[in-house]
């Protein structure tokens, strides 16, 4: 099976079209071009159906899968993904568990020598299939493993899962400082509700010494 040269140029057409629309639904080419602007790949988990507010399947969502920044080369690109979630019309960053220290690291990350951790992304559904890649051309429809391994970090799994390594990195100081001044907030308040004498939270105290001016 193959689509013909003719409708593939006209479903291009359709999707500039309703690029210049503001407000216009741009189906999966919005994330195909976030992966260009960024230079890393995205990978997006889904939900199967889009369900009216009634609970009937509209459609397909279509969204799930990876996006890799395909018009670029892939030494010019970060191999390290970004994860999307994708349900009842909206898109959510998914983001791993950050742990307070080296003793306790977030679940499915490992160390690395210096202040980096990695974590694990699944690049296979629940039924251990392989998510799909889009915008591939015909030639590459069949060699999506192979495309895999070439732009991301690639690993398998005890169990045979292929999953794609994500580095995280030492979160700045203001970061880091708002963080934990937003985190104090709600302690305080779930304080207030609880026993009325419990001792008050101290805030963990961030410093910039020993840190480098990028960081």
């Amino acid at each position: 099976y193959a689509v013909p040269e003719n409708q593939v140029l006209e479903e291009w057409a359709e999707l500039l079209c309703l690029a210049t629309q503001p407000g216009s639904a741009l189906d999966q080419l919005h994330i195909f071009v976030l992966a260009h602007i960024l230079r890393r790949p995205i990978v997006v988990y889904g939900v199967k159906y889009v369900k009216s507010f009634r609970g009937e399947d509209l459609g397909y969502a279509r969204f799930e899968g990876v996006y890799l920044p395909l018009l670029w080369e892939p030494n010019f690109c970060c191999k390290s993904p970004i994860a999307l979630g994708y349900t009842r019309g909206h898109f959510c960053a998914l983001v791993p568990i950050c742990p307070q220290s080296i003793h306790a690291p977030a679940a499915g990350a490992i160390l690395e020598p210096g202040e980096s951790q990695m974590v694990f992304l699944p690049l296979m559904s629940h039924d251990a299939k392989l998510l799909p890649v889009h915008f591939i051309t015909q030639q590459e429809v069949g060699c999506e493993a192979v495309l895999l391994r070439e732009w991301l970090d690639v690993c398998q799994s005890e169990t045979g899962l292929l999953v794609a390594q994500q580095k995280l990195h030492k979160k700045p100081l203001p970061v880091a400082q708002m963080t934990e001044e937003w985190l104090n907030y709600y302690r305080t308040m779930a304080q207030m509700e609880g026993a009325p004498f419990s001792r008050p939270i101290t805030s963990q105290g961030y410093s910039s010494d020993g840190d480098s001016e990028e960081e």
